[in-house]
């Protein structure tokens, strides 16, 4: 089983998808704790893009020199079998944004 920890960026397959999910391969941040990585066969995940939506729930970030969003309305559990690279790790600022963003989002 992959070995994952949480705040890592990787490479995910989304194929195939339907309707308006968020598709292709694109880079995705684990947001599940480690605990459950370890164990489960399954993450959870927020995409990155690089389109720039006025959403209330994305968060602005920059990897790897490129500007982008975490899409938090995207956000979902995938099979591990879905992660084919690690790309690196997001810094400690943007972790913390994404987080708050998080619980702002389920937070009724």
């Amino acid at each position: 089983m992959v070995m994952v920890r949480r705040f890592e960026v990787w490479q995910v397959s989304f194929n195939p998808t339907l309707g308006s999910e968020i598709n292709k391969i694109r880079p995705c941040v684990i947001v599940s704790p480690d605990e459950a990585n370890r164990y489960l066969s399954t993450v959870i995940i927020v995409p990155l893009t690089s389109t720039i939506r006025n959403y209330p729930t994305r968060v602005n970030c920059v990897f790897k020199g490129k500007s982008g969003q975490l899409a938090i309305d995207q956000i979902r559990s995938i099979d591990k079998t879905r992660l084919t690279k690690k790309l690196g790790t997001l810094d400690e600022n943007t972790n913390r944004l994404l987080c708050s963003m998080i619980v702002n989002t389920f937070t009724y």
